[in-house]
């Protein structure tokens, strides 16, 4: 070879190397080269409405810190297996990843989670609610970083609500004429009342019209009249564990405050026998089939004008938004805590917290950490503004906005269960659920719910003492024949 050749070699093998530097740092080449980049990150997440804002994410860490990081959308599946796959097999494995708070368990053990870095105590009840902090917590660990969540709340039309209110105003405080009978136009009667008297009487009728229990609405269905175009007055999906819930949530529990302690399973007792058996009047009264009802109609009727009260998850917030500005619902609308289910019972509601992982194989967990720090702690209100998701961190979402019952339900809320042993805990319920809609014996199909998650976590057959439901009529009825007999026997 000539040396002239070798020369022109030499500076050909010169350029290519400094343009894989080049390219490297500059991300021209694929991804397979910039994931070797030593000082890279990568995040895995599986919902895609995720993508342009952790890719945001990404850039504005990379100009701040320097660090690079690549954000990977994977298909849901089996999802935690596919990043210890990937981590054993030492390809293009996430250094932390996006991850439902039920999953942690099956993360932890299998070595794809761990003790977070909590750097400045940044994770704390100062800086997240309760259920923010159970959720990622793991026998008394924090194991990943609270992100976002899901929760239900009480959907209202605030327009439906004031024309209610201001009918009920007027007929109290005007004098009706005699023999009128009973096709009165409200609107024509005379009150003594001024303008602002009224408006002060009809917000606090408003306010008596959105329920604190279930007896307020069962009440306020039984007696109010309904504005025309009004189909039923309350309807929510009822196959959905998410949206049926509340109903036993405060007198049930699976895993204890954590939900990763598996002595704790207290599914059957005379409190949620009896929460169960107002979940069945429910049906009852507004007699509906479950096979009928979607999630999604139940939005439908509402934005239709259908209904008065429903109630949502949180994309209802966005789904809202855009029919209001297309002009497909006119109506103002608010959004309440979920009612309790007797002025004695509570409700308390299910929700899902997505949280940040850091993956125990990854040799990068520190800066894993400072990013997942970044995301969470950072830059909730961007979360929110920009994907809809709402921010698991408190002090993001200001008080008295229509978003902020999300935020107080999910502040009492009960988080997703972590044991492995029962992760068909959900279908199991959503089956008593549907037995006990249709009317069929609610403490029986608790005590076989119980039985059946007793014998998957003990691997031993456990039979319940079946409890006698009692309702409050028979028990007053009880007592007065009681006080009879006792009368009469000192007579």
């Amino acid at each position: 070879m000539k040396e002239s050749t070798r020369i022109v070699s030499a500076i050909i093998c010169i350029a290519l190397v400094v343009f894989t530097i080049f390219a490297g740092k500059n991300g021209v080449l694929g991804e397979e080269q910039v994931q070797t980049d030593k000082d890279s990150l990568i995040i895995w997440y599986t919902d895609d409405t995720l993508t342009d804002y952790l890719s945001a994410m990404a850039v504005e860490y990379n100009e701040v810190y320097g660090v690079r990081v690549i954000p990977k959308l994977k298909a849901g599946g089996d999802y935690v297996e596919s990043v210890y796959r990937a981590s054993i097999d030492n390809n293009g494995a996430p250094d932390l990843y996006l991850l439902g708070s039920d999953v942690l368990e099956k993360a932890y053990m299998s070595g794809c989670a761990v003790e977070i870095q909590n750097v400045g105590d940044a994770v704390s009840p100062d800086t997240f609610p309760k259920a923010a902090l159970s959720a990622v917590t793991y026998h008394d660990k924090l194991v990943a970083y609270p992100y976002y969540f899901e929760t239900t709340a009480l959907l209202y039309n605030k327009t439906y609500l004031k024309e209610m209110a201001t009918n009920l105003v007027l007929a109290e405080n005007s004098e009706i004429p005699e023999n009128s009978g009973e096709d009165i136009d409200i609107s024509e009667l005379d009150t003594d009342l001024s303008e602002e008297e009224l408006e002060v009487l009809i917000e606090a009728k408003v306010e008596e019209f959105i329920p604190k229990n279930f007896e307020q609405l069962l009440n306020l269905a039984d007696k109010i009249d309904a504005p025309e175009g009004v189909e039923t007055i309350f309807k929510w999906d009822v196959r959905s564990i998410f949206h049926n819930y509340f109903f036993v949530g405060g007198y049930v529990d699976i895993g204890g405050v954590n939900g990763d302690d598996e002595t704790v399973m207290d599914l059957y007792n005379a409190n949620a026998v009896t929460a169960f058996q107002v979940f069945q009047d429910m049906n009852q009264f507004f007699s509906f089939e479950s096979s009928d009802v979607t999630y999604k109609q139940v939005l439908e009727e509402f934005i239709q004008g259908k209904l008065i009260y429903a109630t949502v998850t949180t994309d209802a917030l966005k789904a809202l938004s855009k029919a209001v500005s297309e002009g497909e619902f006119t109506s103002e609308y608010g959004f309440a805590m979920i009612p309790d289910l007797t002025e004695d019972m509570i409700t308390r509601s299910l929700s899902e917290t997505n949280s940040i992982v850091i993956n125990g194989y990854s040799d990068k967990k520190g800066r894993a950490n400072a990013f997942a720090q970044f995301l969470c702690l950072g830059h909730g209100a961007e979360l929110y503004e920009k994907t809809g998701k709402m921010p698991a961190r408190s002090g993001i979402i200001e008080a008295g906005s229509p978003e902020y019952a999300f935020v107080e339900e999910y502040t009492y809320s009960t988080p997703m269960p972590k044991l492995m042993e029962t992760s068909n805990y959900w279908l199991l319920m959503e089956s008593t659920f549907a037995y006990v809609w249709a009317g069929k014996d609610a403490s029986l199909g608790l005590k076989e719910l119980s039985e059946q998650i007793k014998l998957q976590i003990t691997g031993e057959e456990v039979v319940e003492e079946y409890i006698n439901p009692v309702n409050e009529k028979e028990i007053i009825e009880y007592l007065d024949e009681e006080a009879l007999r006792e009368e009469a026997l000192q007579e």
